[in-house]
């Protein structure tokens, strides 16, 4: 099924891309959700018709992805959990652990998806973490990870 996405979808495309996606997927998830309209005619000549609008929003939110990466590389959090014998945590430092300290730093825009970790972080000390705030724009940030104090 061909469809014209109108927003980025990871893994698929982006703002105003035409891409072929399984006829289900297409149907059932990004259709319903406004993500996606079909590629027919009348919407394939809309647009050409709002390319140029299009390519503005592209770079307007490339913009504010950018503001928000630079203001992101200077940002660190410390962490406080409980430790076992050893240095290792009870349980783990997670992207939702994350997410509410950027949250609380007043970055409301960062969703845990963005956050690159990989792994959890289970044991003490300083770890780099990424944020992917844009599809062409990431950032790092430094998580500091410390015993709780008992």
């Amino acid at each position: 099924m061909k469809i014209i996405l109108k927003e980025y979808v990871p893994n698929v495309g982006g703002m105003g891309d035409i891409v072929e996606v399984a006829h289900g997927y297409g149907r059932n998830y990004l259709i319903p959700r406004g993500l996606a309209v079909r590629a027919n005619t009348d919407n394939v000549a809309r647009l050409e018709h709002e390319r140029g609008q299009i390519e503005r929003q592209k770079a307007r939110h490339l913009e504010l992805a950018e503001s928000l990466a630079s203001r992101l590389s200077s940002f660190s959090c410390t962490i406080e959990k409980a430790v076992g014998e050893g240095g290792k945590l009870y349980g783990s430092v997670t992207s939702i652990d994350l997410e509410d300290h950027l949250h609380e730093a007043g970055f409301t825009d960062v969703h845990r998806r963005q956050i690159e970790l990989g792994q959890p972080i289970k044991e003490l000390g300083e770890f780099d973490v990424k944020i992917k705030v844009h599809p062409d724009v990431q950032s790092q940030i430094k998580v500091q990870v410390v015993a709780r104090p008992e």
